[in-house]
């Protein structure tokens, strides 16, 4: 991500860019990891644009969360593991937009929050359920409810992050430490062999006694009796 006169916020045009890079990459077949990062130093993703949202009327806001949402299930959804390197800011649609991939790498100094109650909003991209999600509920809660601001230590010590790293001074501590945990990923199979191997279990599956005791005890009502046979 690469907005700097707007601390990579997420407006129209740049939502529209991260989609169709996203359906771009879809379609790419030798894309294993992706990695969601910053080319502004200092800053994730800022969330959403509020000075593009203030010039909205009612419905074009509607209209724009419904596509910001779109987006976060884009990458909750998208086929290769996806991780996010927090090297600085990720507050509101951008610690969603880290929420929704599969891992978080944040630097100790990134700060990040679900901050929109502080500003008479609530999230609205996914936050409300994918912190739970991560964290529980009543701690997603609290968060959520008093808008605070968490560095990387602090997340990583409540597990919203999968690693905290000190900051180095090419500010990009975080990024360096994803491509490491991206090569570690690299080794394992792809989706289309992963698929195959599922494929083949399951034929070892459909003979078995216990997967017709299974589907008679669901129909009766009943628990099941397994025989490991």
């Amino acid at each position: 991500m690469n907005r700097p006169h707007a601390r990579n916020a997420l407006g129209n045009v740049f939502v529209s860019e991260l989609l169709e890079a996203l359906a771009r990459l879809r379609e790419d077949q030798h894309l294993r990891v992706l990695l969601f990062r910053s080319g502004v130093k200092g800053v994730f993703c800022a969330g959403a644009d509020l000075k593009e949202r203030e010039q909205m009327s009612a419905e074009e806001v509607g209209i724009f969360v419904q596509r910001l949402r779109g987006l976060m299930n884009e990458i909750a959804a998208f086929p290769t593991p996806t991780i996010a390197a927090m090297d600085g800011f990720a507050l509101g649609g951008g610690l969603e937009l880290a929420l929704a991939c599969d891992l978080r790498i944040a630097a100790s100094s990134a700060v990040m929050g679900l901050i929109e109650t502080s500003r008479g909003l609530l999230p609205g991209a996914g936050g409300t359920q994918r912190l739970p999600r991560c964290l529980g509920v009543a701690l997603a809660k609290e968060l959520i409810f008093t808008g605070r601001r968490l560095n990387g230590v602090q997340a990583h010590a409540l597990g919203l992050v999968n690693h905290a790293v000190d900051q180095n001074q090419e500010g990009d501590a975080a990024y360096q430490r994803a491509l490491v945990l991206a090569q570690e990923i690299l080794p394992q199979v792809d989706i289309a062999s992963g698929m195959a191997i599922e494929g083949m279990c399951y034929a070892q599956n459909i003979p078995t006694q216990d997967r017709l005791e299974g589907m008679a005890a669901f129909r009766e009502k009943r628990p099941p009796k397994f025989t490991g046979k």
